[in-house]
């Protein structure tokens, strides 16, 4: 080899080195970053011997950064519905402490009882008036905790959007950046990091898959199929609905004009916080609305009024009623809302509990103690175990019917835990694939600072080597010069 030749191949390994160097600088700064990823300089050998780094890679695994995704995606959205869930158990809160409607309603059979043991005494009345109180205000207060769950929801799959259209504008500009650079033949490593983060990010909020095309370029679809990204970020719209009623609809999430959140969804999402959002506003919390409702409804029905003429007159809300005297039907929205002590046997708004016990909150034509007398307990009897009698509740609930309003009442309770109970489960697991997902990824592509290290050392002998064959070289070109002047 000439010494011509052996300074190129010195020089060129030293150039080489110097850029490894300054790679493994770039990795050992980066090493608490959770979006980096190891670079990787290569060195090739050409044709004449020289040492040259081609481009300048990044550690990649692409099956698990994809469960990565996956996870993020199921682990947020059962996060959404699991705090939603725990707003709703608040309204039968713990068991023991018998706060939630079906509770209140055993306790307003026994304050029944109790009254029909001594119907000459107004103070078991008075209990009876309380407990029905008691009863009114705990269905008034779930129905208005089911109201705000879905009214939030709806807030946060505002929020949820604006964010996701935020990230998808910032997706836009780095991979613009990523299929120019990869045209020209720059590194884009850091840029390739920037619109990873961006990506995981975006799977927070709904699920995503992609496919890689020329020049890097990346196409992000829902995990529904529904586009995203594809050259241009496409539209994500909501118009939040600020107002709820028990019967209000939320409006669905359009991408690009087509809905995937709503019933009508042809390709609703999966996974993410917005489906998680959705499937709390629109499904479960419904559900529980429902069921409030009809236990409302079978309250009502429960101590309604017989006429007791002959006349065949209709049956009339008696000591319950939602704002009139007519029963409402099976599958009325709001009732639990709505649902009211009657006024006339409320001492507090001027009414008598005689009523309780004699009947004729209707009229005349209801009273069922027509002799008057102070200790007719007939009416009291019936109604204390009124609440085990079977009804039909409407089918669109959940629950068994035809069922006694005890177990009804009881039943919802029970479906209300165990969809708490399921949707902790299943965050628990998602959050602990997620963990081991997110830490496999960064065991395959992060930065491990003793390796660094350690080749940073190996990296330093190779350049000393260099610079020292560089040296050697130099004094022999000089001895040569001076033998030939």
């Amino acid at each position: 080899m000439s010494l011509t030749a052996a300074f190129h191949t010195a020089r060129s390994s030293l150039q080489a080195t110097s850029t490894q160097v300054s790679v493994s600088g770039r990795n050992v700064s980066g090493a608490n970053d959770p979006q980096y990823s190891r670079k990787i300089a290569t060195t090739t050998t050409t044709a004449d011997g020289a040492a040259r780094i081609p481009q300048v890679t990044r550690a990649a695994d692409a099956p698990l950064y994809t469960r990565m995704l996956d996870a993020t995606s199921r682990a947020a959205g059962q996060q959404a519905m699991l705090n939603g869930l725990k707003q709703l158990a608040e309204t039968v809160a713990d068991p023991q402490l018998q706060q939630s409607p079906a509770a209140k309603i055993g306790a307003f059979s026994t304050a029944v009882a109790q009254y029909s043991n001594a119907p000459d005494d107004p103070l078991f009345g008075q209990g009876v008036v309380t407990a029905g109180r008691d009863l009114v205000d705990t269905l008034n207060s779930a129905a208005s905790a089911v109201i705000t769950v879905r009214r939030d929801a709806d807030a946060d799959m505002a929020t949820s959007v604006a964010r996701i259209n935020n990230l998808l504008g910032q997706f836009s500009e780095f991979n613009s950046a990523v299929v120019a650079g990869t045209a020209l033949g720059a590194d884009v490593t850091d840029m390739l990091d920037k619109r990873d983060g961006v990506l995981a990010a975006l799977s927070e909020e709904l699920g995503v898959t992609t496919i890689t095309r020329e020049n890097n370029d990346l196409a992000i679809y829902t995990d529904s199929g529904v586009t995203l990204f594809e050259g241009r970020a496409r539209a994500v719209s909501f118009n939040p609905t600020h107002v709820y009623l028990a019967d209000t609809v939320g409006n669905a999430v359009m991408i690009d004009g087509v809905p995937v959140t709503s019933e009508a969804a042809g390709m609703p999402l999966r996974d993410g916080r917005l489906a998680g959002l959705a499937r709390l506003r629109d499904d479960v919390s419904l559900s529980y609305q429902r069921q409030l409702d009809e236990v409302a409804r079978g309250v009502i029905t429960a101590f309604a009024e017989l006429d007791q003429s002959g006349a065949g007159g209709p049956a009339l809300a008696g000591i319950f009623n939602d704002g009139g005297a007519t029963i409402p039907d099976a599958g009325t929205a709001g009732i639990a809302s709505r649902i009211r002590l009657s006024s006339a046997v409320d001492p507090a708004a001027g009414g008598s509990v005689d009523l309780i016990r004699d009947g004729g909150v209707n009229g005349a034509d209801y009273r069922y103690n027509a002799s008057g007398s102070a200790a007719y307990p007939d009416r009291l009897l019936a109604l204390a175990v009124a609440t085990n009698a079977s009804q039909s509740f409407a089918g669109d609930t959940g629950l068994a019917s035809p069922s006694s309003l005890a177990d009804f009442a009881t039943a919802s309770v029970g479906w209300l835990e165990s969809r708490r109970q399921t949707a902790t489960t299943e965050t628990e697991y998602q959050t602990a694939v997620l963990s081991r997902a997110s830490e496999s990824l960064s065991n395959a592509t992060g930065v491990n600072l003793d390796e660094e290290y350690a080749n940073q050392l190996q990296l330093e002998r190779s350049y000393a080597a260099s610079a020292k064959l560089i040296s050697i070289i130099d004094e022999l070109f000089k001895t040569l010069l001076a033998s030939a002047g």
